[in-house]
């Protein structure tokens, strides 16, 4: 079975990321993991950290992506297949929502983003092909959104400084038919490689990631 890391953050791009590309595919090949996707903190705390300005002109993604091409450079060269992903905030309240299987234009344009609703954002991702999956939706500050807006959640998130009520995420998800997620939420080195998914195929790319995550065909690291 391969082992897939499904939320991460690097000290590139999320303010709140201790540990470089380097320490991440080290750490992570160490601990056996086969894959890992990338979902760096998209919200306007990331952008003004790296002094992006959301409505001038020029590239906003690029400079967004570069902890995760960083990672893929580096996991190419270990064996370990990085994959592009984003934890994305919107103005309206302090959710966010994991991204996978996107590309760059979805999110070219961060102020009206950032300026959406999840209702608003949901069709326009899931439109091309996105899947759209809330993380940690219990926690301090967090709500559930509602079901038919997202595709899943994250019903086991093992970031070890929050209270997540992993249960109730669980039972919301079944309640609505939602797909269910595990991911370590990792931003610093006891974080790492704590949970994820197992599954008996390797996705080769980004999307093909979203697609198994939207099949279901894998088994939660829960312990």
């Amino acid at each position: 079975m391969y082992r897939i890391e499904t939320h991460l953050h690097t000290s590139h791009i999320s303010k709140c990321g201790w540990l470089t590309a380097e320490e991440l595919i080290a750490g992570y090949k160490a601990a056996g993991y086969d894959a890992i996707v990338v979902t760096d903190h998209y919200n306007r705390t990331t952008f003004e950290y790296l002094n992006l300005d959301t409505r001038g002109p020029g590239d906003k993604v690029g400079p967004f992506l570069e902890g995760y091409r960083r990672l893929a450079e580096l996991g190419e060269r270990e064996g370990i297949r990085v994959f592009k992903g984003a934890e994305v905030r919107f103005d309206e309240c302090e959710n966010d929502y994991l991204l996978y299987g996107f590309s760059d234009c979805l999110l070219e344009e961060p102020e009206d983003i950032f300026r959406m609703s999840i209702t608003e954002f949901a069709p326009i991702a899931r439109g091309q092909g996105a899947v759209l999956v809330q993380a940690h939706p219990y926690r301090k500050k967090c709500t559930p959104a509602i079901a038919c807006y997202l595709d899943g959640l994250e019903v086991c998130n093992r970031n070890p400084r929050h209270e997540n009520h992993n249960d109730l995420a669980k039972a919301y998800a079944e309640q609505f038919g939602l797909l269910g997620l595990a991911g370590s939420d990792c931003h610093r080195a006891e974080d790492m490689a704590v949970s994820g998914i197992l599954t008996a195929e390797l996705p080769g790319d980004s999307f093909s990631m979203a697609r198994l995550i939207r099949s279901r065909r894998y088994q939660l690291i829960e312990e």
